[in-house]
């Protein structure tokens, strides 16, 4: 460091300034690995990735399996971190103790908080912020923002009020300025559950409410959707597919599905087996019939199995993400190059648009 850069440094009132190059916003980052290698790959593009510090989405239409995700990585968080605690921001009350027991989660853990509205998250978020320190372990979740009125719109309603509510963009534009900035100085991560509804025209877009700032703030947006999985007739399950609208890691529009099955819960090694085609380390034998490639030599292995006994053999599976030619494969496919980080970044600011910002349900 130059001497005029250490004097400049030493005369500040901000005790983390640093040279760039040595900063620890950038240099030690946090990755918190699921069990779920294709939610790892939409958090960073890569198998070895995870989910990181800051804010990140995650929206859908009712039942899109967006809590049960987010419960995911709270687990993956605590399993990382004996220490770690979580503070849930609740307005849909949808999680209860045995919710959390049968996902591996310790209750004991997560202070439950109820909100009411906007401002009420913002008061206490903030003052709960201001305690914590960088090297707390923290995990911090919202369900649900889509749900959350602003202060107005209930007073309004105490009041007998049937008015328009323009504040509530306002109000939640606020709340992720505030909080954004912590979160990433103190290595913490935060997920946000919000809803989604359709644009009206011949050509609808989803839109996720709440305000530009919602785009402009997060790290990452996952609009999550669902279509059913059926055994011939009868329905045993559903693919949950995780839309990329934006992130600084991943390819934007990128689609990654998982599958949940009644029986089965969350198949862990969902989509790899499509990944596994385009790779070459499956080939395809004859219609719904497949057969797997050793890794080493190349060989096709006997004998023909069809994809759901292949989508349960974790001996495969466990080879295959380890495997350096598969890992480059995934790497390739989705994860932004650095040279296009920050152009989608400008991207996702130019596409979002002024008139979004206002945008309620």
């Amino acid at each position: 460091m130059s001497s005029l850069l250490e004097k400049l440094k030493k005369s500040g009132s901000i005790k983390n300034a640093e040279s760039l190059d040595k900063s620890a916003f950038f240099n030690k980052k946090d990755v918190i690995p699921t069990e779920l290698p294709i939610l790892n790959i939409a958090f960073s593009g890569t198998l070895d990735g995870g989910l990181i510090p800051g804010l990140t989405i995650f929206a859908g239409m009712s039942k899109s399996f967006k809590t049960l995700l987010a419960l995911y990585c709270m687990k993956a968080y605590f399993d990382k971190y004996p220490d770690a605690v979580a503070l849930l921001y609740d307005s849909e009350f949808g999680v209860t103790p045995e919710y959390l027991s049968s996902n591996g989660i310790d209750a004991s853990r997560v202070l439950h908080i109820p909100i009411e509205h906007v401002e009420q998250l913002k008061f206490d978020i903030v003052k709960r912020l201001e305690e914590i320190g960088r090297g707390d372990h923290v995990f911090i979740m919202v369900d649900s923002l889509g749900a959350l009125a602003s202060k107005k719109e209930v007073d309004d309603a105490n009041d007998e009020k049937s008015v328009a509510d323009m504040s509530r963009a306002k109000a939640i534009r606020s709340l992720l300025r505030i909080i954004t900035p912590h979160l990433t100085m103190k290595d913490l991560p935060c997920i946000i559950i919000n809803h989604v509804y359709q644009e009206i025209g011949m050509f609808p877009k989803t839109i996720i409410p709440g305000g530009a700032a919602v785009t402009y703030s997060a790290n990452q947006i996952f609009v999550i959707t669902k279509s059913q999985e059926k055994e011939g007739t009868e329905l045993s399950g559903y693919k949950f597919t995780i839309n990329i609208e934006k992130s600084r890691f991943v390819k934007e529009k990128a689609k990654l599905p998982f599958t949940v099955l009644y029986d089965k819960g969350i198949l862990k090694w969902s989509s790899l087996i499509d990944l596994a085609l385009e790779s070459g380390h499956v080939v395809k034998a004859n219609q719904g019939w497949y057969n797997t490639v050793d890794m080493e030599t190349g060989e096709v292995l006997e004998p023909k199995r069809r994809a759901k006994d292949i989508e349960t053999d974790n001996v495969f599976f466990e080879a295959l993400i380890v495997n350096e030619d598969f890992k480059k494969f995934v790497e390739k496919k989705y994860k932004l190059s650095s040279p296009m980080l920050d152009l989608a970044g400008e991207l996702a600011e130019d596409l979002s648009g002024e008139d979004f910002e206002e945008e309620e349900v």
